[in-house]
């Protein structure tokens, strides 16, 4: 009988999960049929391959700042926040005044993800000593540091734009925001083969990432090497916020929102849970969105705009609460 009890509670508990699944299925299906028109043939392969660049990118998003945030036992830290996103920017502006505008657009696809990806991992080594000494534990601290580092490559960015020809500054500024409506398609299939290799190392780690909950202490305590652990999480949030921000731009606060909605909604605090609600929520916001401002509203609006404005809402909200 207690058994049964227990399975009952477990199936009870994991409804919100399920109900956030079949509003992404319902989110998917309004995407590709809405104002189809009849015309299959072409709508439904353009669609289908923007869908697939939306989950990517409602995945990596999702994870990587719920991964972020257990590594740093803080609701309110993001990559984003802590300067990936100016980074990025920096890298871009950098590209265009070296190579000029043609030189940019002539680069390889790919080897321009590849050095998006090594600029990444190298920032998020230097973000992991200095949050392994300051053990994690500081927010003021750490956000201090984010703040400091998005400074310095904004400005250095804004420099460079400062020195280059108007038209390459246009090119430019069109590669550092965010574009749900047009998505990179041509990382698709490299980003579809780094985010299934994570999934595979990140649902390994579930058990881990749960004793990382507890604090540095007690995971070191329970035979966890947080060093070691910690760093190679750390590489794949680098590799998770790369491919998302070169297949749509960077976004500062839609991690922070959907982490947030996750973790209200989600029925346990256990990754094996968590993962899959973070994944779910971004993927709604994201496809449901997307579906509502592109083909109901006729792109009379953002969708960037509207998620990046209401993370924001929910980063002020988050922050104000722990003051209380």
């Amino acid at each position: 009988m207690p058994s049964e009890k227990n399975t009952a509670f477990a199936a009870a508990s994991l409804r919100p999960l399920w109900l956030a699944a079949a509003l992404l299925l319902a989110s998917c299906a309004l995407f590709l049929t809405l104002n189809a028109g009849g015309n299959w043939d072409f709508v439904l392969p353009l669609r289908l391959t923007k869908l697939a660049a939306l989950l990517m990118v409602a995945y990596a998003v999702g994870v990587s700042t719920v991964l972020f945030q257990t590594l740093t036992n803080n609701p309110i830290l993001t990559p984003s926040i802590l300067g990936f996103d100016a980074l990025y920017v920096f890298l871009q502006t950098l590209l265009v005044f070296l190579l000029g505008s043609i030189g940019y657009a002539a680069m390889p696809v790919f080897g321009k993800f590849g050095l998006e990806l090594a600029a990444m991992m190298g920032g998020s080594l230097l973000l992991f000593a200095v949050l392994m000494k300051q053990g994690g534990r500081d927010l003021a601290r750490m956000i201090l540091i984010g703040v400091i580092f998005g400074i310095l490559f904004r400005s250095l960015a804004s420099l460079l734009q400062r020195m280059i020809d108007p038209e390459e500054f246009a090119v430019a500024q069109a590669n550092t925001f965010a574009s749900f409506n047009t998505l990179n398609q041509d990382l698709l299939g490299i980003g579809t083969l780094i985010l299934l290799a994570s999934v595979f190392f990140i649902w390994r780690e579930r058990h881990r990432l749960d004793v990382y909950l507890l604090g540095r202490d007690q995971a070191i305590n329970l035979g966890i090497d947080y060093t070691r652990n910690t760093l190679w999480i750390l590489l794949w949030i680098a590799v998770l916020v790369a491919t998302s921000t070169a297949i749509v731009g960077p976004v500062s606060f839609f991690g922070l929102l959907v982490a947030a909605l996750a973790n209200h909604f989600s029925p346990s605090v256990k990754h094996a849970v968590r993962l899959p609600m973070v994944f779910c929520t971004a993927a709604v916001l994201l496809v449901g969105g997307q579906a509502l401002f592109e083909h109901v509203l006729g792109m009379k609006a953002v969708l960037s705009v509207v998620v990046e404005f209401a993370g924001g809402l929910v980063f002020l909200w988050l922050v104000l609460k722990r003051k209380q």
